[in-house]
């Protein structure tokens, strides 16, 4: 249990901090690609006889730089976005078909490795598919915790910048703001916590710890930093009550628990979100002004270009 408080505590923050942009920057598809391409990445690495972290983290870093290279999984922004409407269902079709054939490969190399493993292969795929937190070592506790401290830190140091370039690329590119290669860090980065994430709650399961907070940070502020940290705090939350819950109940494994509560923070934030709204515009029907207005994210635009 201590080592995955451990590891689990530096996870979900890296989960919240990084997917508060994925949800700002409308990268959801490329979040739920590279839980996609973290099952065959292990498998593949398992097949070779290697460590199946290193196919992990190889997979997804190379799959998240190269979506950021070649412009793939949303991130435009204002204008920009609306007018390219058709390309991003092409980009969409690109990625859905890259998912079917990622999952082939995962197929194949569990076959290979079936073949070699002496039945080894299904529980091999049963951790890279659902996560085995409790299992990990107290070495390999702190080797996640230690990369997901630096994933964290590392989109933080581009914190600054990436919101810049997700609110007001124009803008951005009018100042000499290096739009693509913002973009292809993030999604490496991005690519690193999906790894770490992985080895925690799965790669189906992946997505819910990334964008279950962020999105519920999203519709409780509308302050960026304050966002980031909230969607941070909330995803800790999410893995300390799962890991609480899974112990408790012993048949109830920690991803589901740990997702159940991550998504149940969104469905709570919502229902908080359509309240206060109602509550706004019902005041504003009664002709009385709101001094506790959200602003949107786009606000802090004007004070980031300046």
């Amino acid at each position: 249990m201590r080592n995955a408080l451990l590891a689990g505590t530096f996870v979900a923050l890296a989960c919240g901090c990084s997917g508060w942009f994925v949800v700002l920057r409308a990268q959801v598809f490329a979040g739920d690609a590279l839980s996609h391409v973290a099952f065959p990445g292990a498998l593949a690495a398992a097949a070779a006889g290697i460590d199946e972290r290193v196919g992990l983290f190889a997979a997804t870093v190379l799959v998240g730089s190269g979506i950021g290279l070649l412009g793939l999984g949303g991130g435009g922004s204002g204008p920009t976005r609306a007018s390219g409407v058709r390309g991003s269902a092409a980009q969409d079709t690109a990625i859905g078909i890259v998912f079917m054939f990622v999952l082939g490969l995962g197929v194949f190399f569990l076959t290979l490795f079936g073949m070699s493993a002496g039945g080894g292969a299904g529980i091999q795929a049963a951790h890279t598919l659902f996560g085995s937190i409790y299992g990990l070592g107290a070495g390999e506790a702190r080797v996640a915790a230690a990369v997901a401290l630096a994933a964290t830190v590392g989109t933080l140091a581009i914190a600054r910048p990436l919101l810049f370039v997700s609110l007001a690329a124009d803008v951005a590119a009018a100042r000499g703001v290096p739009a693509r290669a913002l973009s292809v860090g993030f999604l490496a980065l991005l690519g690193v916590v999906a790894a770490g994430a992985t080895q925690a709650v799965g790669a189906l399961l992946l997505l819910g710890l990334l964008t279950g907070p962020a999105a519920a940070a999203h519709r409780l502020t509308g302050r960026p930093y304050a966002g980031i940290a909230l969607a941070g705090a909330l995803a800790v939350g999410a893995m300390w009550g799962g890991l609480a819950l899974s112990y408790a109940v012993p048949r109830l494994p920690p991803s589901t628990a740990i997702v159940a509560l991550a998504v149940g923070v969104y469905a709570v934030a919502a229902l908080v979100d359509t309240w206060t709204r109602r509550q706004s515009r019902s005041s504003e029907a009664h002709g009385e002004t709101s001094s506790s207005a959200r602003p949107s994210p786009v606000d802090a635009t004007t004070t980031i270009a300046t």
